[in-house]
């Protein structure tokens, strides 16, 4: 598959003023050297607990708020290389936020929203109409939507017109924030449906941020373990949901509710205390502090981001000590 985005070393930096966790002003580093490359037709998952960064990561790739340090590749182009911003994304990267009721403009009726992303490009009128019509099309819209207001439309019907308007300057790369989770559980279903098949459709790279493992299982060809602005874990999604290799991404399944009885106490893992500061993490291995198998050296040296098995890394000194402890414990409890 050919390679739509590459990303190396990612750092987000903000000043933080007098008056925060510490005296006069500091520049403190809240997504940290942050590397992966996205291929067409894939879709990267990115999990977490809420402040760890995944949303700020979406917004430095979409240049919403542009990184501080490393470099972004996007179809080809280098678009961010030595803290400069050196290309236009030129309506390639497209983002769908969760709400849709904040991201899509009341006074301004469908076709109008699914319209703003191509002005830029300086299409004439009957182009951006007939590709206005294409979008909503896709989304399965039809064409009577197009004179309506947000505020006559449903919540599932609100975020097709979201991804209608993503999708209608035809991008190269979808940025998912959390786009599902605002809606009921059935509507939830039809979008990532949708999501798929646009995918299929188009040959759209997705990235996606997601606090729920069944929708990124559903929808992600790799995943990505976030916490304190760093990747703990990455790899192909069932691997990492499987055989996990890092005890965060362990904490993270045990705290997800697992619909089979019979399955329900393997994962079963204390969580100890709260996620620390993004601004003021620990030493070491950000995760030791609530990690059951820290040692000295964790608080101390921080790992990096080694490869275990096929296309499979994980930042932690033990990880497959940890993982087989965790395999036998499996074991005992399903006897």
């Amino acid at each position: 598959m050919a390679r739509v985005l590459s990303v190396e070393d990612l750092s987000m930096e903000v000043e933080l003023k007098r008056g925060s966790e510490f005296k006069g002003s500091k520049k403190v580093k809240i997504v940290k050297n942050v590397s992966f490359s996205l291929s067409r037709g894939e879709t990267l998952g990115i999990v977490g607990e809420s402040g760890s960064g995944k949303t700020t990561l979406l917004k430095a790739l979409a240049m919403i708020s542009p990184p501080s340090e490393g470099r972004i590749v996007l179809d080809g182009d280098v678009v961010f290389d030595k803290g400069k911003r050196t290309a236009s994304l030129k309506s390639k990267v497209q983002m769908i936020f969760q709400d849709p009721d904040s991201s899509l403009n009341p006074t301004m009726k469908v076709k109008d929203i699914v319209a703003e992303p191509l002005r830029p490009l300086k299409y004439e009128k009957a182009v951006v109409a007939e590709k206005v019509s294409t979008a909503l099309d896709d989304v399965g819209l039809s064409g009577k939507f197009a004179e309506n207001y947000p505020s006559q439309l449903s919540g599932g019907q609100k975020q097709r017109v979201s991804i209608a308007r993503a999708i209608a300057p035809s991008p190269a790369l979808l940025l998912l924030d959390e786009p599902t989770s605002a809606l009921d559980a059935a509507v939830q279903a039809q979008v990532l449906n949708l999501l798929k098949d646009l995918q299929r459709k188009l040959n759209l790279a997705y990235i996606l941020v997601t606090h729920n493992i069944f929708v990124a299982r559903y929808l992600s060809d790799r995943l990505g373990v976030f916490y304190t602005g760093e990747v703990k874990e990455l790899g192909p999604t069932e691997s990492v949901l499987v055989d996990p290799l890092h005890p965060y991404t362990w904490t993270l399944l045990s705290a997800f509710p697992v619909p089979d009885p019979d399955r329900r106490s393997l994962l079963n893992t204390e969580v100890i205390g709260e996620a620390p500061s993004i601004i003021t993490p620990p030493s070491g291995c950000t995760f030791h502090p609530r990690c059951l198998y820290v040692k000295e050296k964790c608080e101390s040296e921080k790992p990096e981001l080694k490869e275990y098995s096929a296309n499979h890394t994980a930042a932690c000194h033990f990880a497959l000590e940890i993982q087989n402890s965790r395999k036998q414990q499996q074991q005992r409890a399903a006897m």
